[in-house]
């Protein structure tokens, strides 16, 4: 996607959904109940490239007691607005899981097929334990039996962008979610 200029890009931001102060205010939750569950624990915090990745960097700041941190990468959407549901592992974990309570820090749970491939991968590598903590979840979507542990938020049938969400590759910058239109 190309934009002739700045105000196109600007114009497909439909609305803003969450802001950035809320989001803020739900991570500082989300580091309380964690830091609160696993003092002393060894934890892993696993992020889902590329959507993730703000919302790990921020509540990683909120996470007081020690943990480390991974990445993998999946692919289902492939430039489009709706999942392919063809799930690709484009990059996998380098620790060994079993030795962690493991949280899977994921941006939006939509299907639920590219989290659920990652839950199979996961469960097999046997870790100590395994919770999904994800910012958006978007029950209306879900095709398959999936429910996040921690949702910061849940949000309509919109196609979303902003705080690691992208269109395009495009709007990951933004420090809000807003919903996308064309």
């Amino acid at each position: 996607m190309e934009f002739a200029n700045p105000e196109e890009y600007q114009s497909k931001i439909k609305q803003i959904l969450i802001t950035e102060d809320q989001i803020k205010e739900a991570l500082k939750k989300a580091g309380e109940r964690i830091n609160a569950a696993y003092d002393g624990a060894p934890i892993l915090l696993v992020s889902i490239l590329k959507g993730a990745y703000m919302f790990l960097a921020d509540l990683s700041r909120e996470i007081t007691v020690p943990c480390e941190i991974g990445f993998m990468a999946a692919k289902s959407y492939f430039e489009d607005t709706n999942s392919s549901g063809n799930v690709q592992i484009t990059m996998d974990l380098t620790q060994d899981v079993s030795k962690y309570h493991v949280f899977i820090v994921e941006d939006i749970i939509d299907t639920g097929r590219t989290l659920n491939e990652i839950l199979k991968i996961l469960k097999i590598r046997n870790p100590l334990s395994l919770e999904i903590i994800t910012l958006l979840d978007k029950p209306d979507r879900r095709i398959v039996d999936l429910k996040a542990d921690y949702s910061l938020f849940t949000i309509p049938d919109y196609f979303v962008i902003g705080y690691g969400l992208d269109y395009g590759e495009y709007y990951r910058n933004l420090p809000y979610i807003a919903e996308f239109g064309n």
